[in-house]
């Protein structure tokens, strides 16, 4: 048998254990997942007062097994990842005062102790809209979830109040 004949068979293996990776690999969107694929949010509103107030209330679902990180966590190394509601930037509305719930502690030799949000939680809001201002206002929620496993990317929804 010649040289060409004798690696035909190997280059074809070759080939076909690429396209068999290639075929299983996960798509790279699907390898980076981001916390916000974890929780979904919803908002109730309150009329706006003379004054341009308003309370916002944000109902966060937080999908089974995943918990996000409270605010205030505390720990201060989470204090980045801690949960963060936030007016949009360059928005001409903004956020007077936010009441978080409390977290369910978790007790982490490790790391130390930090508190986390699971199941559903519902963080109330203050703004002022801006006098004027017909635009709608949006916020933004801040969140970073983990599993037992796992942390995702930290991710910042933005929502639409209606």
């Amino acid at each position: 048998m010649n040289r060409t004949h004798a690696s035909l068979p190997l280059a074809c293996a070759w080939l076909l254990t690429c396209l068999a990776l290639a075929w299983a690999a996960p798509e790279p969107s699907a390898q980076v997942q981001k916390s916000d694929s974890k929780v979904k949010i919803t908002t109730k509103a309150d009329k706006p007062g003379a004054d341009g107030k308003q309370v916002v209330t944000l109902t966060l679902a937080i999908e089974s097994g995943w918990h996000l990180y409270a605010n205030p966590v505390g720990n201060e190394d989470f204090a980045d990842n801690q949960t963060v509601v936030a007016a949009v930037p360059k928005s001409k509305h903004e956020v007077l005062k936010v009441e978080y719930p409390a977290g369910k502690p978790v007790k982490d030799k490790t790391v130390g102790d930090y508190k986390v949000y699971e199941d559903t939680i519902s963080i109330k809001a203050e703004v002022r809209r801006a006098k004027d201002s017909t635009d709608p206002l949006e916020l933004n929620v801040k969140v970073q979830a983990c599993n037992d496993k796992t942390c995702l990317l930290p991710a910042t929804v933005k929502v639409k109040v209606d």
